[in-house]
């Protein structure tokens, strides 16, 4: 039976860090990226604490995707690049997202957006406005990413960008904010990061255009 009614204040979360024991953690996989696998056992919503539980957690960097908005223009700056996880992808593994990196030690979430704005896009970046932080997978993955929404001159953006040493191949399109709304109805847009994005815009994208 759970203590929460209707109308009743609860804590949210029920518990905290200190209510989790990490009995062992041992590295499977280390490239890139890690994968551990962990055992530990935590308290439970009635009482007592739970048996030894064993997950396998993939150990991510922190990550920034910002979004290239033009309030002038009303329009939008989306880049295509090929994904590995996406292989099996019945249409295509090309994928429709926002510019998007890696926090590297020493790095603000901000000053990322900045470099990979550059980096993916050719774009330099006005303003920033800092959106949601969050987990896309916190049952199997360490990683937490950071969005912004940048407000920038899109008039002069076009062409293939990315870094020869990451063998990065990526197409920047600048589409009008109606057309990125159809691609999102249409399923085109299919990815965490760009759909909180492009919906987080929806929202917000009138007093941004009256405030300009």
């Amino acid at each position: 039976m759970t203590d929460t009614q209707p109308g009743r204040d609860a804590q949210l979360p029920s518990f905290d860090g200190g209510d989790v024991e990490l009995i062992e953690r041992r590295c499977l996989h280390q490239g890139f990226f890690r994968l551990d696998e962990v055992h530990l056992r935590h308290r439970r919503f009635e009482g007592g604490w739970s048996g030894r539980v064993v997950r396998e957690v993939h150990e991510r960097h922190a990550a920034v995707g910002v979004l290239l908005y033009d309030v002038e223009r009303d329009s939008v700056a989306l880049v295509e690049q090929i994904r590995a996880g996406a292989l099996n992808d019945r249409v295509s593994p090309w994928k429709l997202e926002i510019v998007a990196g890696l926090v590297e030690e020493g790095e603000s979430p901000a000053e990322v957006a900045r470099r990979e704005a550059v980096e993916e896009a050719g774009c330099e970046i006005d303003a920033l406005i800092e959106l949601h932080t969050y987990y896309p997978s916190p049952g199997a993955c360490s990683e937490q990413v950071t969005l912004f929404c940048a407000l920038v001159d899109c008039s002069e953006l076009g062409g293939v960008y990315g870094l020869d040493a990451e063998h990065e191949d990526i197409r920047v399109h600048v589409l009008p904010f109606s057309r990125v709304w159809e691609l999102l109805q249409e399923g085109r847009l299919d990815n965490a990061m760009c759909l909180i994005a492009i919906y987080w815009l929806a929202g917000q994208r009138a007093s941004l255009r009256a405030r300009s």
